[in-house]
């Protein structure tokens, strides 16, 4: 036999076929998803904590937490500063930096501000303008 092997019929659908990165829209053997809900992502609906369906549903909601405490690249980001303008204000003593102190007499060596300081050195800068 000198020509081409035969390859078994592919199932359409099936996840068998050339080898390589699927083409986008493909969800193979899945097909697409009835709820509209993409699979790997979180997913907010009722749910049963019982078997039965007399049971009362419940309804999961994911909050998000807004930090209290911010680090040197999100609070330049905050400001609308870079990085080095931050750490200049720092050690200016214009900006307060939030020490955490370590159980051996030490502090966590990152950069915190507190957000309400941030706001607060942006109301001082506004009102100086007036």
């Amino acid at each position: 036999m000198t020509g081409k092997q035969n390859s078994p019929n592919l199932v359409p659908g099936s996840r068998r076929g050339k080898p390589g990165r699927p083409r986008s829209g493909d969800l193979g053997i899945f097909g697409k998803p009835e709820s509209g809900h993409i699979s790997g992502t979180p997913m907010q609906g009722t749910q049963s904590r019982r078997g039965d369906d007399d049971s009362a549903a419940v309804q999961e909601t994911v909050v998000p937490v807004t930090p209290w405490l911010l680090d040197l690249r999100v609070s330049a980001g905050y400001l609308g500063l870079s990085e080095w303008t931050v750490r200049t204000l720092e050690q200016q003593g214009i900006l307060k930096r939030v020490r955490v102190p370590l159980a051996n007499q030490g502090e966590i060596r990152k950069l915190l501000f507190d957000k309400r300081d941030l706001d607060f050195l942006v109301d001082s800068w506004k009102a100086s303008q007036e």
